[in-house]
């Protein structure tokens, strides 16, 4: 069942008023891999009257106002892409096509639509009930940040959206907390997973270099992101504060991760798979192609690469569903009517992270002073094949089920470190490959590598060589597809005339997936992008912010 998204769905529920509305800078698909439909399912399964309004008019309030004022408050996400990533190029250039819009022109999501969304929702309801801010866009904007589009350090999107509280990360336990203490009248502050606004810090909580400062003083912003950065466990962190003028943002700890059987719940809740009927009239969806049939095994990520900011949002820990949960979902898919036998994916942020983790991280949290995958590996991590590989031969045995993709990148380090399984679930993946397998080795020069967090380069071609000699023996001709950076801080023109000699002569192509790299809300490669600076070393580095150049580093590898 879809969430009411207009006034006759409410009608046809027989409800007089939501208790919740999100309002979201995506058109409204309901799946588990879109959040603002996983929030809204996970806050009906509990009680909660949910509905949901999609790209809304901001030149109108007829739009916002069409389901009328909820009871308890509003959801406000800009959806599954920051709205500036999704509106612009790593040039700044307006981007034509959004795939989560009908008919895929970009002319429904407003830049910095978190905040565009808020001020329409108080314009159309004056003092009305709480404003609630989540998903990907205020997550990493939820201290002070440097935004590229703008150049500048910018203050808490909590600011600047003039909301009541902040939601960070996955956020399903702390907005189900939120919608249950404004239900009872309880306070809130003590909710972890969110941020607040209040007149005086917390005194048990950090305090971070105050915003004034930040905005002028690039060590001072190094300082603060390493804070913010060392406080994203939840069985470690403690709370932030940081000044803005007379006020102070409040960052609770993170909420717990989900366990598996609290996954599993989430996971097992009905999604129709399809675009609400009111927008589908409007246009194809393109996203609805790549996730209508896709499969999310597991959240989080320990790669922790510098310019990747799925740790700051889903976290280092790997949280994943049971083998039980995932082949259910696999056996709904193949009721729905459009299914033609394929599962198009199976993986997560990195897919063969599933099932595993650091067993010291799991107790006592993520390391502050090393990580799990960086140039090198960490020795205490036990890399193990064996569920995914279990996963995957249930998966291709289902009755319906023709063919079983693994879309998603791998960790080819990690493959090579499993010396148990890594093999074996090379042969399996060789399998399960829809003619190229995704990985990103992103460059070829140690000193790039190490300022990306990413591994040498001998391992790449340690794997090409195994997954070339699978395949051959396999009788299937498939190939690695490689995604590269160009002008990633540290990176010069020289580095990528050597990044296109190293694949010619060892990869034996001529790369098209080469991306400008765009500097990102809570990533370490924003730090060194804005403060030209490798907060590691402290030493001064090259970083490249002429557009004509950064295309130019581009097209030395593609041109």
């Amino acid at each position: 069942m879809f969430l009411p998204t207009t006034e006759n769905d409410m009608r046809q529920l027989g409800w007089e008023q939501c208790d919740v509305i999100i309002v979201t800078g995506d058109s409204y698909i309901d799946s588990p891999t879109i959040g603002a439909a996983v929030i809204g399912k996970w806050l009906q399964r509990h009680g909660f009257h949910v509905g949901i309004i999609a790209q809304p008019d901001v030149h109108s309030d007829a739009d916002i106002a069409r389901l009328g004022e909820p009871a308890l408050f509003w959801g406000v996400t800009g959806g599954s892409v920051d709205s500036m990533v999704a509106n612009y190029t790593a040039l700044k250039k307006r981007r034509r096509i959004d795939d989560y819009t009908p008919g895929a022109k970009n002319d429904r999501r407003p830049d910095r639509a978190v905040i565009i969304y808020a001020n329409l929702i108080r314009r159309a309801f004056r003092n009305t009930v709480p404003i609630v801010l989540g998903g990907i866009e205020a997550s990493l904007r939820r201290i002070a940040h440097y935004d590229f589009w703008s150049d500048r350090v910018r203050r808490s999107i909590l600011f600047d959206a003039k909301a009541d509280l902040l939601v960070y990360g996955m956020g399903e336990k702390a907005i189900l907390e939120v919608a249950r203490r404004l239900r009872d009248g309880s306070a809130r502050e003590d909710i972890r997973g969110t941020c607040r606004i209040t007149k005086e810090p917390v005194s048990d909580s950090i305090e971070l270099p105050d915003y004034d400062r930040v905005a002028t003083d690039k060590k001072a912003f190094i300082a603060s992101y390493r804070l913010f950065h060392e406080n994203n466990d939840p069985l470690t962190a403690r709370g932030l504060c940081q000044k803005h003028g007379d006020r102070w943002l409040v960052q609770n700890p993170p909420a717990p991760y989900l366990s598996t059987a609290e996954m599993d719940d989430l996971y097992s809740l009905e999604y129709e798979l399809e675009a609400h009927p009111h927008y589908a009239r409007q246009g194809a969806i393109r996203a609805l192609d790549t996730i209508r049939f896709s499969i999310t095994t597991h959240r989080g990520c320990y790669g922790d690469c510098n310019f990747c900011a799925i740790t700051a949002h889903q976290g280092r820990t790997i949280q994943s569903r049971s083998a039980e949960s995932i082949i259910a979902e696999a056996r709904r898919m193949t009721r729905h009517p459009a299914f033609k036998g394929i599962i198009s994916d199976v993986g997560g942020p990195t897919a063969n992270m599933y099932g595993f983790d650091c067993a010291r991280k799991a107790a006592k949290g993520a390391c502050t002073d090393k990580r799990c995958l960086a140039f090198h590996s960490c020795r205490i991590l036990n890399p193990d094949h064996s569920q995914q590989i279990d996963l995957l031969t249930q998966l291709r045995k289902l009755d319906g089920v023709k063919k079983v993709f693994v879309s998603s990148g791998v960790r080819y380090d990690l493959i090579l470190m499993d010396e148990k399984y890594g093999d074996a679930y090379l042969q399996e993946l060789v399998y399960h490959v829809s003619g190229q397998l995704k990985v990103a080795p992103e460059h070829s020069e140690e000193h790039v590598l190490k300022l990306m967090g990413k591994p040498g380069i001998r391992s790449l071609l340690e794997f090409k060589k195994r997954f070339d000699l699978k395949s051959k023996r396999a009788g299937k001709k498939q190939f690695l597809t490689y995604y590269l950076i160009a002008a990633h801080p540290g990176c010069t023109a020289r580095d990528m005339v050597r990044l296109k000699q190293h694949v010619s002569r060892e990869l034996k192509i001529r790369p098209e997936q080469v991306q400008i790299f765009t500097p990102t809300p809570g990533t370490w490669a924003s730090v060194m992008y804005h403060t030209e600076t490798d907060p590691f070393s402290g030493e001064k580095i090259f970083v490249e912010k002429d557009p004509l150049r950064k295309e130019r580093q581009k097209r030395i590898v593609t041109g």
